[in-house]
Order: structure tokens, then C-alpha cells, then sequence
């Protein structure tokens, strides 16, 4: 006796699916807003995203919020406790704790960001295309990455700015050579486990180039991880520039930055009696990093498909 339904396949269950959400009238536009509703609805992610976003606008107009010069020297003023008049006393050389501070965050976000695009730019696209290829490309860029994660990592940092010298384009590029590696196999992971779905060899069947089916179809669904990758790469960046410039080899000295601010604190004698000169800036890094995380958090409850609700 002839079955009088029949099972349908995986791909024809998809496309049910798509068919019901286009009656619904479940658009990507909705469901784009859910995820942005649900991140909102995260108060840690939210409280995170406020205070990050409150101390990016910091930096970009301290000019309007400080009124002394970072780099100006003032003799008659230094080591200064917290008063009226410098709100987070001022340092050895007298130079305002406060103003340190809002532009040191200009140089540590833009290491920490600028190094974090940097590496997921290379380990995104190189992963994608070669977890989605394969082939000896795949396993020379596999060795590759084996090869640069060996080290650990500060280590391999030292060793590259010892080579390259300080600077803050030095670091941006040191950060971005030794952090693609994390993102890449995360990246290529995910196309080796998306390939294999049936909506991908239905694009094939239809005669889609690789790039398209690889960046336009299959990646965009591997997004969500990736971005969390991202904020906790800034993250770290961060501390790493903030430990590189407390040993005194990450941005030059002269240079106001969060781990320049901190570098005073090897002196025992500051360490003790002077707090302002580094407490400050300690609880900025730390509430920056808590806060980056926080965001990370968030964003992967709302993006990633196996958490919606």
C-alpha cells in the first residue's frame, strides 16, 4: 500500500519554514529587531554598553570636558592629592591625573579595536574561504596558525617589539600578526560544520560561484560568535597594551595612555603613598575591560541562533 504522505526532506522543511515566517509577515527586519530588543533587555550588556559608549565620547571630546593640557608640566603641582582643583590630583611631573586618563583612553581603545578589526579581518575572510575550500590551502593556512599560536603570545610580542621597536602602529600591527589565529580556526571551524548543510549544496546546484555561496550565504550565518570574538579580542588588547606600557615597551612614555599611567606604580614608594597616581586609571582599565565583556555577553545571546528564545 502506497504511503499517502511522504517524508519530507530537510531542505523541503526549511523552505516550509520560510514560506510560513513570509505568510506571518516575519520579516528579517522583525527579527533583527527582536535581537536588538533582547540585547536591550540584558541589563548587564546594556549597563556595559553605556559605560563604553560614555567613555568612547570621553576621549573623542576631552578637549571640551578637560581643561588641562595632558602633556603639560607643571613643577609647582606635582604629586598633588585629588582636590577641587585637579579632580584626580595630578602626577610626579604634575601633569592632571583626570585629563591622563579621558585621552589615554583615544590611544588604548584605538590599540585594543584597532588591533581586534585588524585580526578578524585577516582570520574572517581567510577562514571562511579556506574552511569553505579546503585543500592544500586549508592545511598550509592551518599550519600557519599552529605555527604563530605555538608561542605565547606575550612572549611573541615582546619579541616582535623588541625587533620593531615602540610605536603605536608597530603595536596595531604586532597585536593584529599575533591574534588572527584564535579567530581564524573559530571561523573555519564553522564553515567545515555550515558546509555540509543542505541549503549549501542547493546553492551549488544552482551554480553559485564559491565566494558568493562562501561570504553571502554561509557566513552571515556565522556571525554571532565571530563578533563576540571581536569585543573579547578588544578586551584583550587592551590588557596587553596596558601590560606591554607598565614594563615600559608598548606606546612610547610620552604618550598618555591607560598603561602609561599605570607605569608608576613600580615604584614601591608610589605604590604605598601616592594611590592617585595609579588607582585611577587600574580601576579604568578594569571597568573597561568588565564592560567590552559585558557587551560580548549580549551580543551573543541575541545574535546566536541557538539562544533565541
Amino acid at each position: 500500500m502506497k504511503e499517502s504522505t511522504v517524508r519530507k526532506s530537510r531542505l523541503d522543511k526549511e523552505f516550509d519554514k520560510i514560506r510560513e515566517r513570509e505568510e506571518k509577515g516575519i520579516t528579517r527586519k522583525e527579527s533583527g529587531n527582536r535581537a536588538f530588543r533582547k540585547m536591550m533587555n540584558n541589563r548587564l550588556a546594556l549597563a556595559g554598553l553605556i559605560f563604553v559608549f560614555a567613555v568612547i565620547l570621553a576621549s573623542i571630546f576631552a578637549p571640551l570636558i578637560c581643561r588641562y593640557n595632558p602633556l603639560k608640566i607643571d613643577l609647582k603641582n606635582i604629586t598633588q592629592p585629588p582636590s577641587s582643583e585637579h579632580i584626580l590630583g595630578t602626577d610626579k611631573v604634575g601633569r592632571d591625573i583626570f585629563a591622563r586618563i579621558i585621552y589615554g583612553g583615544r590611544v588604548s581603545i584605538l590599540v585594543g579595536l584597532g588591533s581586534a578589526l585588524g585580526a578578524a579581518i585577516i582570520g574572517v575572510f581567510v577562514g571562511a574561504y579556506t574552511g569553505y575550500k579546503g585543500g592544500w590551502i586549508d592545511g598550509l593556512i592551518l599550519r600557519l596558525s599552529e605555527i604563530v599560536m605555538a608561542f605565547p603570545q606575550i612572549i611573541l610580542v615582546l619579541l616582535l617589539v623588541a625587533i620593531a621597536g615602540q610605536g603605536l602602529i608597530n603595536l596595531i600591527i604586532i597585536f593584529t600578526f599575533t591574534g588572527w589565529g584564535g579567530i581564524y580556526r573559530m571561523t573555519r571551524a564553522r564553515m567545515l560544520s555550515l558546509r555540509e548543510e543542505e541549503y549549501v549544496q542547493a546553492l551549488r546546484a544552482f551554480g553559485l560561484n564559491t565566494f558568493s555561496i562562501c561570504y553571502k550565504h554561509i557566513l552571515p550565518n556565522a556571525i554571532g560568535p565571530i563578533v563576540v570574538n571581536i569585543t573579547l579580542s578588544t578586551a584583550m588588547f587592551i590588557l596587553q597594551e596596558a601590560a606591554l606600557s607598565f614594563l615600559g615597551l608598548g606606546v612610547p612614555l610620552n604618550i598618555a595612555t591607560w598603561g602609561n599611567i599605570v607605569n608608576v606604580a613600580q615604584d614601591l614608594r608610589i605604590l604605598k603613598s601616592f594611590w592617585w597616581l595609579w588607582v585611577p586609571a587600574a580601576i579604568m582599565i578594569s571597568l573597561f575591560v568588565l564592560a567590552i565583556n559585558f557587551i560580548g555577553d549580549g551580543l551573543r545571546d541575541s545574535t546566536d541562533p541557538t539562544q533565541q528564545g
